[in-house]
């Protein structure tokens, strides 16, 4: 029996709770059901599908009860947040999925969401200078106060107040990589690795021990993608195709890349880190590790971008990066 496709794709926690938006469990519901109806295409292509979220704006509503309620429940860590938003988020999605299954008439496929851990590194470099700001905004008084009784590392963020910033560390494992390939294997669409996975670190005597910090959601699809041998590496995000310069007049739109050249407008500073670098990172590593091929493209324009008239491929070295399929080897 031949070896299904597999697609994974990453999108942010922002495609459930969109810009000017409140929030409410009821807009994230409608924006779940737009996302399943941009994904579900992917089935009829013939690929097996793997959803991996992000939960930025989730989890940061969650810190922000979290610290509301301070004194009327005892709070909770990071590690335990970002596995509530996984709950939360995956049964979103999985209704949304289940109902636009239902209306596309794909009958018999399920949908499975998996709470999933993510082992980092105790040694990784994030642990030693913490930079990722998360939750509410203190005044000084109480950063201090909190720097000083829970020992949280904070920053003054742009005049709006002091926010607790995280270590931001590579993922290494993940833990329910197996339950994902059987899951996938039988046929489900499988939600995992929800805001890049519920942060753990393996204590002296190899127990899980959870942890602060904020994995990035791309690089642990990559690794997804990777263990998985997946086709197909989607990363969407808010635009339709990389650029360089973006912004500028000399904006040039880029269809088709290898990843040498990735790598080099990487390094030259094309793609900011506080949005398209991560992303084209973790579509370079896989292309490396896996030598398949990365799309990276919005939401809206997914079904064109899978059947190659949309988005921003980037490629292996060896196919030509001017649409060229690639040449067979004698």
């Amino acid at each position: 029996m031949a070896r299904s496709r597999i697609a994974v794709v990453a999108f942010g926690g922002n495609a459930l709770i969109r810009k000017g938006q409140e929030g409410t469990q009821w807009e994230q519901l409608e924006n779940a059901r737009e996302t399943a109806h941009a994904l579900l295409p992917v089935l009829k292509d013939g690929y097996e599908l793997v959803l991996v979220h992000g939960n930025g704006p989730q989890v940061g509503n969650i810190l922000i009860q979290v610290e509301e309620a301070v004194n009327k429940v005892p709070p909770l860590s990071l590690d335990v947040c970002v596995a509530a938003s996984q709950g939360s988020i995956g049964y979103m999605l999985e209704t949304a999925l289940l109902n636009e299954l239902r209306r596309q008439r794909l009958r018999g496929r399920r949908v499975v969401t998996i709470l999933t851990g993510v082992v980092v590194d105790q040694d990784d470099p994030g642990f030693r200078r913490p930079t990722k700001p998360i939750g509410p905004f203190y005044t000084r008084f109480r950063a201090e106060d909190l720097m000083h009784k829970q020992g949280w590392n904070m920053v003054e963020d742009s005049g709006r107040g002091w926010r607790k910033v995280v270590p931001s560390p590579r993922p290494l494992e993940v833990l329910q990589i197996e339950a994902i390939r059987e899951a996938v294997e039988g046929g489900r669409i499988v939600i995992a690795g929800g805001g890049g996975g519920i942060p753990v670190y393996r204590a002296a005597q190899g127990e899980l021990r959870g942890v602060e910090a904020v994995i990035d959601k791309d690089y642990t699809a990559g690794l997804i993608a990777s263990e998985l041998r997946a086709d197909l590496f989607v990363i969407l995000t808010g635009v339709d195709q990389v650029s360089l310069n973006y912004g500028r007049p000399d904006q040039k739109r880029l269809r088709r890349i290898d990843v040498t050249e990735a790598a080099a407008h990487q390094a030259g500073g094309q793609f900011p880190e506080g949005s398209m670098g991560p992303k084209v990172r973790a579509a370079i590593e896989f292309v490396r590790t896996a030598g398949k091929e990365v799309l990276i493209t919005s939401a809206a324009r997914f079904a064109e971008a899978v059947r190659g008239r949309a988005g921003t491929r980037i490629v292996a070295s060896r196919v030509l990066a001017r649409g060229a399929a690639p040449r067979r080897r004698a």
